[in-house]
């Protein structure tokens, strides 16, 4: 390397003097120059074999490329999804892949294609030739989830009895290619951009919030770039991208094979106060996201506070969440023009006004109090309460206490006192949802509005005859949050714990016809009112299940909401039986795996 660098240090020194010598209207003068230009990237390049990475290499006049952000993202390619390494530059796009490692060689990236800065456009739908995005089964991307879940439970054990060894790089290796797997099939919200002939490329997504960063920075740097690049230019650029890059590996599990140190698994209530520091009347609203296996899913969303340059939502949500470490806040102007409105990937979607994010602090978390907090975002202030509890104490389920109201008594109780096989705050709530929530996007999913939750719960409790026109009034999300809310709150779960081990041993069974029978049976031997109460869930989810295609609602997504409301036994230590190999992990991948084999089991024979 050394030698190279000395011979392309004598020929730059060359051409240097050579230019001092050669008129500037002398026809090989531009040529020279460019061999110069050449010259000096390649001795940058080469440099940064000897010297401490560097983050630029030289361009034409004497400037910097700098590289501004790189991540891994998924490409949609004839149909299929590719994984790719996409690095911004000060003046460029460039989406490379990573070649496989041979013996001997390091990592190498091969270009697959770059758009230069000043020639980058964003498309919608309407101006690509849209490929359709393949869509991946919901319960796909739940079972890879279990598998991390049960890797990461796996290496813990290995840690602590072998403290390293060829297991632990297997399993290592495991949770690797799951990682990556996840990340190719997660993502489904299409990011496009062109370059000036109209060849569009497509990647997919999982967030607003970051389909709105990249579009940001690469507008503002569209204000001031400069391009020029030649073939061999690109591939030297190519090549240096192993040194340049800062995201190294698939930004999923990896490293965090301890469930306590990498996020929070349990409940975040958050409240939304107020918006600031807006310069016009505004149609506003709010939404927030929280990372869980790598990647953000959207949990809440305010309703739209009109015309003010000051909304005061003052609007609670109680947020799931898995293995979660940053909190997301993403501003929306409502656009009721239809003519204005900006299409994504063939839907109708509002204008971002300002995003913002938080990590969650392990230490302002900790606290049992609510914790105040602001985030600042172009110029506008969204002030916040947060409060945690984690899944142990908020999933724990306490002794009847009491024989009144229905929330926190036991069903049989509640049922005789009513003379119905299911109690009404079960039948109300369904028909309500049925009536209005059956398309709603993540119905079950998205939380409701806490404070409207807590009203529809001690209407419910005080027998109250206006609740049917309470609930006509809410969001629908909150109906569904007091379902939910009432079955958690049960002093015993629906399937109650005796059965709670038989369960367990049943998802246990390798074979599939006998485990469907286990699970029949189980069902059968319920107490009367939970077992007419889950035929009725079942069915109510059943025709949730089957609006999938619209409300994006899958029996396995429907499992992960239900399964540990369900499932989850009145005592906190509760033990699974040896013979059951699935374990209850932080995540309740345990409970999820019952609740989807009860739900397929029951399908079409309640």
């Amino acid at each position: 390397t050394r030698f190279i660098f000395l011979s392309s240090f004598c020929l730059s020194f060359t051409l240097s003097d050579l230019l001092k010598h050669t008129p500037s209207s002398h026809p090989d003068y531009p040529l020279l120059q460019d061999a110069l230009r050449i010259s000096h990237n390649f001795l940058s390049s080469i440099n940064e074999e000897i010297t401490p990475r560097r983050q630029s290499m030289t361009v034409k006049k004497g400037e910097n490329r700098q590289l501004l952000r790189d991540c891994f993202m998924v490409e949609l390619v004839e149909g299929s999804r590719k994984l790719r390494h996409v690095f911004l530059f000060t003046d460029l796009l460039l989406c490379a892949k990573l070649k496989k490692q041979t013996a001997g060689k390091g990592q190498q990236y091969d270009c697959k294609w770059y758009i230069p800065l000043s020639d980058l456009t964003f498309q919608t739908i309407e101006d690509s030739e849209a490929t359709p995005i393949p869509q991946v089964q919901e319960e796909e991307i739940d079972a890879m989830k279990i598998r991390i879940s049960q890797i990461k439970n796996e290496l813990q054990r290995e840690k602590r009895t072998t403290k390293g060894g060829k297991a632990m790089e297997r399993l290592r290796k495991k949770l690797s290619e799951q990682d990556s797997l996840l990340l190719l099939m997660s993502p489904s919200m299409a990011f496009r951009v062109a370059n000036r002939n109209g060849k569009g490329f497509t990647f997919l997504i999982s967030s607003d919030y970051e389909r709105a960063e990249w579009k940001d920075i690469i507008r503002e740097q569209q204000k001031k770039c400069d391009f020029s690049l030649t073939s061999l230019e690109l591939q030297m650029l190519t090549n240096s991208c192993v040194k340049l890059q800062t995201v190294h590996t698939i930004p999923m599990t990896m490293n965090k094979e301890e469930d306590e140190s990498s996020g929070f698994y349990g409940f975040l209530n958050v409240i939304v106060h107020s918006a600031s520091g807006l310069q016009q009347s505004l149609n506003l609203y709010c939404t927030l996201e929280v990372d869980s296996f790598g990647y953000f899913v959207n949990k809440a969303k305010t309703r739209v506070y009109r015309d003010s340059t000051e909304p005061k939502w003052n609007e609670e949500f109680e947020i799931e969440l898995e293995g979660s470490q940053t909190l997301r806040l993403l501003c929306y102007e409502k656009c009721y023009n239809k003519a204005k409105q900006n299409k994504e990937d063939g839907e109708s979607t509002d204008r971002i006004m300002a995003k913002g994010q938080i990590q969650l602090d392990p230490q302002t978390l900790q606290s049992k109090d609510w914790q105040r907090t602001v985030i600042t975002m172009n110029g506008i202030e969204v002030k916040l309460s947060m409060k945690f509890t984690s899944r142990e104490f908020s999933l724990k389920r306490m002794p009847s206490r009491k024989q009144s109201g229905v929330f926190g008594v036991k069903i049989s109780v509640v049922t005789k006192r009513e003379r119905s096989k299911v109690p009404l705050i079960v039948k109300q709530c369904v028909e309500e949802i049925e009536r209005r929530g059956m398309e709603e996007v993540g119905i079950y999913r998205v939380s409701g509005v806490a404070t409207d939750i807590q009203a529809l719960k001690g209407a419910f409790d005080a027998n109250n005859k206006d609740v049917s026109v309470m609930m006509s009034e809410m969001d629908v999300n909150a109906i569904a949050g007091t379902l939910k809310l009432y079955f958690r709150e049960l002093p015993e779960p629906l399937f109650t714990d005796d059965l709670y081990p038989n369960f367990a041993g049943g998802i246990a069974l390798s074979d599939s016809v006998a485990k469907e029978s286990c699970m029949l049976n189980l069902l059968l031997s319920l107490p009367e009112p939970n077992l007419v109460t889950f035929l009725f869930l079942l069915d109510h989810l059943k025709r949730i299940a089957d609006n999938e295609s619209v409300n994006k609602m899958s029996f396995h997504n429907l499992a992960t909401v239900f399964g540990p409301t369900l499932l989850r036994p009145s005592e906190k230590d509760s033990k699974i039986p040896a013979n059951a190999t699935q374990p209850i992990t932080m995540n309740d991948s345990w409970s999820l795996e019952v609740m989807s084999q009860v739900l397929y089991s029951s399908e079409g024979k309640s």
